[in-house]
């Protein structure tokens, strides 16, 4: 289908220069994508080390975590974006990864279902483990990855397609054997679990463009739901939508972790103080290379943070 093997862009720091890469989307499940990576780096600059919690000392809540990075480090070209990161994210939690400008959020969130891949330039260096099986060896088909590791982008991206084809799609691709009935049933559960069916259930042949910015979105994440993933990463999925929008992002989210994994990049403070249970901060050192700050249950690192520069950063000194 020529119309959705669009072409996006990324823009990408190597050394002193931002790179405009552009490179075809997958046809898999998680075609939701336009990618994107913090343009603009914040002037703050520390060598300060990482005192968070590591990887072995992580919180955790129940001793189940949906996805574990160990010393990953991620490189554009001979620039190295993220360094030393470890992180394990709650199983069914809502985690949110927060930080300046140009510190890495995004490129991390994307490391998690290889969506950086598609960037000829980037390479990962560490493990990212995932039931066991570090998702970065070569036998791992990332195709695989992303369908049970969903992602959602900052800007609504439907198929120019009915809603009921933009949900039915991914499910197609990934070898959907059902009837027609069972079809119907798998559409109407994904977008009932998006919290969209009720607005859109008696005009399932409109095209998806047809809907305002933030039913978009949730159409989007009723793509997602359809291939049944384990994991939805989501890469400011409220920043372009109006105050009431984000609202109901924000309660879609807080039902999808009863049976989802959520990762969530935000650069709204209120809104990850009020949407997430574990909190992830990150900064970048004076080789401009993001790493991890503090790593800690949302309302600890909130209220009584132990790093003083994420103390500074929650209460907008910098960032």
């Amino acid at each position: 289908m020529e119309s959705d093997k669009m072409l996006d862009t990324d823009r990408v720091r190597n050394g002193q220069e931002a790179l405009e890469i552009k490179y075809p989307l997958e046809g898999d499940d998680m075609t939701n994508m336009s990618p994107t990576v913090d343009s603009q780096p914040t002037p703050v600059v520390t060598d300060q080390p990482v005192r968070g919690k590591e990887l072995e000392s992580g919180p955790s809540s129940n001793g189940q975590y949906a996805i574990e990075a160990s010393n990953l480090n991620v490189y554009y070209g001979d620039f190295r974006a993220i360094k030393d990161i470890n992180l394990r994210v709650e199983a069914q939690k809502i985690t949110a990864l927060i930080g300046p400008s140009g510190c890495g959020k995004s490129t991390v969130l994307r490391s998690f279902n290889r969506m950086n891949d598609l960037i000829p330039i980037a390479r990962a260096e560490g493990e990212i483990l995932f039931h066991g099986k570090n998702i970065n060896d070569d036998d791992v088909d990332p195709v695989e990855v992303r369908r049970r590791i969903g992602m959602v982008f900052q800007k609504p991206n439907p198929f120019p397609k009915s809603i009921y084809d933009n949900v039915a799609w991914g499910a197609k691709i990934n070898g959907f054997k059902g009837s027609k009935q069972e079809m119907d049933d798998l559409v109407e559960q994904s977008l009932l679990q998006a919290a969209i069916w009720d607005e859109v259930k008696d005009k399932l042949s409109q095209s998806g463009l047809s809907l305002s910015g933030g039913q978009q979105q949730r159409l989007c994440i009723a793509r997602t739901i359809a291939v049944r993933p384990e994991i939805i990463l989501m890469d400011e999925p409220a920043s372009a939508l109006d105050p009431i929008s984000t609202l109901r992002i924000e309660e879609l989210i807080q039902k999808l972790k009863e049976r989802y994994t959520i990762v969530i990049v935000t650069h709204n403070m209120q809104q990850a103080a009020r949407a997430s249970d574990y909190t992830a901060f990150f900064n970048m050192g004076s080789d401009r290379a993001g790493y991890l700050v503090e790593y800690d249950e949302t309302e600890t690192l909130f209220t009584s943070p132990t790093n003083e520069m994420t103390e500074q950063y929650i209460t907008g000194r910098f960032g």
